[in-house]
């Protein structure tokens, strides 16, 4: 483990703000992408992608299947050299927009960028599709006769499961060039509306991010207040989002037709690589775990808060005595930055250049995307993290979950820009296991009784959003998906919906104020990647058992084993990844594994009643 003292340099750089000098949160530099949306490079990349992606389509379409191993390895180098320039600028407007939706000049660079690289990267769909097509013996056939196309093997697999779901090359070009004015521009639709939205609280305006923020307060009556201007703010768009919803729904609905998959959560099984029976059994799993985790933590905690019933706007309240202190962030920066470290100085120093060269985005101001995610970019740069820092330890939990996503990025890009990619249930593995890192430092450093109890709480309510809360978020989607196919919903069916599944998953602990029914609206999940949620929990009870592995000192060097299971990136699937540390997420009891970390800091908490 490096020594403390070595965080401080970087930590006495941060800028000081102008109020008491304290260090600033930090905003990024995209200028490792470009200096600017006029900068000269933009336009020289976008024409160079385009004539070289032309002169690809006119020199292979309709001829992959004669190519020879070698020439095939070449032609996939060149492709995936063409995607990364795309990539490049995508990465580069979409961090732009997520930076300040609420300009109008951001909005519409990101949909020029979108539309030109569009055009551009339909003279590349016949690649695939035709690849695709190559029957397997001849592909196997060029595979052993090339020692760099046999490199391409873990993509050419994962780009071959999708032959059953393929249409006619001129009917996925159409598809591809409509993209920008069908599902893309809904979704447009959706950020650009929660970018300018402002949330009334106690007479003032409040950004979506920060009026959430307020139902963590300590005060009953500003989360309250919260709440009610939450619930009016989205319940006077209700409307609109339902129109969205709506809208997306039956777009899928169409596709999964057409592409003929069986469910409507069956692509996003396809894409993450998992079969639909290992997610049924993390759901069922999870279901018929709610009585044990979040009916009976919240139970306690209503008791804790001296509440017969807890109102939804009680969920996330801090427990009595808990001083919900401000964690200034250069605190949370050593915090996190010693965690790692602790257990692995190469990942410490992986993820050190965040906090050294401006790679994460932490400041609050308006029209900043809310939330946090960690943007992979290109392997040719690096990662950009997002955060909403307002100082509270669920805050630094985020920070040491999104540097996990940003490490593993970092480490899986010597695969390349297309095999660096991870499915989702296999990307949360490293930010996930980062924020249990970060945790049981600060757990095992905690000597006070009253804090340890408050940080057990933390982190199980933290457990229960991740897990019970997104499989409840599964839930609820897929029963929307399922009922839109009988015809439209309205904006109250959909409010029905979501408080059936709100009530089945939080349990008796609650009582539901109506106004509740609007909140499905602001989850952006479900506009952006529909049925996404669910990787959480997978990616929650995979690490809660792999933690488990590595607590129990069972797997031989454990650490070079996690480090190559990062740097696989997309190469290897979730049974191979698990192999060397004794897991399987296709036994029926590795859920439940995973399910018993969550019940055993429950049984924890209930003992020092």
């Amino acid at each position: 483990m490096q020594p403390r003292q070595s965080l401080l340099p970087a930590l006495l750089r941060a800028p000081l703000d102008a109020a008491g000098g304290e260090p600033a949160l930090p905003s990024w530099d995209l200028a490792d992408l470009y200096a600017g949306t006029e900068d000269p490079r933009i336009a020289a990349d976008l024409d160079r992608a385009e004539a070289e992606a032309r002169a690809f389509e006119d020199r292979l379409s309709g001829k992959l299947e004669a190519l020879s191993g070698e020439a095939l390895a070449q032609a996939l180098t060149d492709y995936e050299r063409i995607e990364e320039v795309l990539g490049r600028v995508m990465s580069f407007a979409q961090l732009l927009f997520a930076s300040d939706a609420q300009d109008p000049e951001h909005g519409r660079f990101q949909q020029t960028m979108s539309e030109r690289v569009t055009g551009i990267s339909s003279h590349l769909v016949f690649f695939t599709l035709e690849l695709n097509r190559v029957p397997e013996t001849a592909l196997e056939a060029k595979l052993a006769e090339s020692e760099a196309l046999e490199a391409w093997r873990p993509w050419l697999r994962d780009l071959r499961v999708w032959l059953p779901h393929q249409l006619s090359d001129e009917m996925e070009k159409l598809l591809h060039e409509r993209e920008v004015t069908g599902r893309a521009a809904w979704n447009r639709l959706f950020d650009e509306t929660m970018a300018n939205m402002t949330v009334p609280v106690d007479g003032k305006e409040l950004s979506v991010s920060a009026a959430l923020n307020k139902l963590s307060d300590a005060d009953r009556s500003v989360r309250e207040a919260a709440a009610k201007g939450v619930s009016e703010a989205f319940g006077s768009r209700i409307r609109l989002f339902s129109l969205i919803t709506n809208t997306l729904a039956k777009d899928k609905e169409v596709m999964d037709k057409w592409r003929r998959h069986a469910r409507p959560g069956s692509s996003r099984n396809r894409a993450n690589m998992v079969e639909d029976e290992v997610v049924d059994a993390l759901v069922s799993a999870v279901a018929e775990s709610f009585p044990r985790l979040s009916h009976r933590y919240y139970a306690m905690k209503a008791k804790w808060l001296g509440l017969p019933k807890m109102m939804h706007w009680d969920r996330n309240a801090p427990l009595p005595r808990d001083e919900d202190s401000t964690i200034p962030w250069p605190s949370a920066v050593e915090r996190v930055r010693a965690a790692y470290a602790a257990f692995s100085p190469e990942l410490e120093r992986v993820a050190a250049p965040f906090f050294e060269q401006p790679w994460i985005d932490a400041a609050l101001r308006p029209g900043k995307a809310s939330g946090a995610f960690a943007h992979p970019t290109v392997p040719s740069a690096h990662p950009y993290l997002l955060l909403n820092y307002h100082g509270k330890a669920r805050d630094v939990m985020t920070l040491a979950h999104e540097l996990g996503h940003g490490v593993h990025q970092r480490l899986a890009a010597d695969q390349g820009y297309l095999r660096s990619s991870t499915p989702l249930t296999l990307a949360e593995t490293a930010s996930v296991f980062g924020e249990m890192l970060t945790f049981r430092a600060m757990l095992d450093a905690e000597k006070d009784p009253a804090k340890r109890r408050l940080l057990l709480a933390g982190k199980v309510e933290d457990m229960l959003n991740t897990v019970v809360r997104q499989i409840a978020f599964y839930r609820f989607e897929t029963r929307l998906h399922e009922e839109r196919r009988q015809g439209e919903l309205s904006a109250e069916r959909i409010g029905e919906i979501w408080m059936e599944v709100q009530t089945e998953s939080l349990g008796p602990a609650f009582e539901w104020t109506p106004d509740y029914s609007c909140y499905w609206a602001y989850i952006p999940h479900f506009v952006h990647t529909p049925f996404y949620v669910y990787a959480y929990a997978f990616g929650d009870c995979l690490v809660n058992a792999l933690y488990g592995v590595y607590r129990e000192g069972s797997v031989p060097d454990f650490e070079r084993k996690y480090l190559e299971m990062l740097r696989a990136g997309g190469t290897l699937r979730h049974k191979e990844l698990l192999e060397p540390f004794g897991l399987d997420a296709s036994q029926p009891d590795f859920w439940k594994r995973g399910l018993d970390v969550i019940a055993g800091f429950i049984d924890e908490l209930e003992a020092t009643q």
